[in-house]
């Protein structure tokens, strides 16, 4: 562990869930929500997620004509194990029978239990966007499914299908997330299929099931690779909701089969319809 880290602390005026959802996408050590902004520590500068944030903000000002006050500190503070201290603070979650759980935590009677030890950001379990699409699964998915999780992160939602007699791939274009998603299958006794560093086009097999939780401008823009792969049921999240009919928008020759919201994030279950 080295001497220092670095505390970025982000504040912005509009747009604060997209941010989010933004970073979530890039940084993988754990984001803090404190006094209304988002925290994120490392031992090396993140010099180029903030010059992608600055872009990102532009981004969103050219589209919204909207002037957006972003304020980022920065300090360089003292090393006290700061990833353990984030760690304590994180609570099991339930969704349904599921029980996801921190390793230092004891498992459930009576549940499925699954273990996640949240140094990675994503798919803890803790995001409104996860908890709609476990329940998504749950509600769809059957034993024998073909399915493949993109975007997959820590792999939880993998691992959620897997527990459920799905035949899982999955795939996400950053290699810690690969690593992450295949540690916890295997901390987890989950069997997948493979799992893979890249996209839903660098696949060439279809699927009863797809999910992606990922953010409504990537789904709109993967749209053609998702369809290609999909034979039955498609779930895509990480959408808040005014982005809902930009989404669906790209999805039109899939029916609407349900929306599941939490707060200001909704999940939408596809089906695709089959002609004649």
């Amino acid at each position: 562990m080295k001497e220092f880290y670095y505390e970025y602390t982000i504040t912005t005026d509009k747009f604060k869930d997209e941010i989010e959802n933004f970073l979530m996408e890039r940084f993988f050590n754990g984001i803090e929500e404190k006094n209304n902004s988002l925290i994120l520590r490392s031992e090396e500068p993140l010099d180029d997620i903030i010059n992608e944030l600055n872009e990102y903000k532009s981004a969103l000002e050219d589209i919204f004509e909207e002037k957006i006050n972003l304020q980022i500190d920065v300090e360089k503070k003292s090393n006290q194990d700061w990833v353990k201290l984030y760690q304590n603070s994180i609570q099991p979650v339930e969704i349904d029978e599921f029980y996801i759980h921190p390793s230092w935590y004891p498992p459930k009677d009576n549940k499925i239990n699954i273990v996640i030890d949240p140094a990675l950001a994503f798919g803890s379990g803790h995001h409104e966007t996860t908890r709609s699409c476990v329940k998504a699964l749950k509600n769809y998915v059957k034993e024998g499914n073909k399915l493949f999780d993109v975007g997959c992160g820590s792999g939880i939602l993998g691992i959620v299908a897997s527990k459920m007699g799905a035949i899982v791939d999955a795939c996400d274009t950053d290699p810690l997330a690969v690593e992450s998603a295949k540690k916890n299958f295997e901390l987890n006794n989950a069997k997948y299929r493979k799992i893979f560093q890249g996209s839903a086009n660098d696949s060439d097999d279809t699927y009863d099931i797809v999910v992606a939780n990922i953010i409504a401008d990537v789904l709109v823009f993967i749209a053609s690779d998702l369809k290609k792969r999909v034979n039955d049921v498609l779930i895509l999240s990480g959408i808040i909701d005014k982005y809902k009919d930009k989404v669906l928008n790209k999805y039109k020759e899939f029916k609407l089969v349900e929306e599941i919201k939490e707060n200001e994030w909704v999940t939408l279950v596809l089906r695709k319809e089959m002609n004649g």
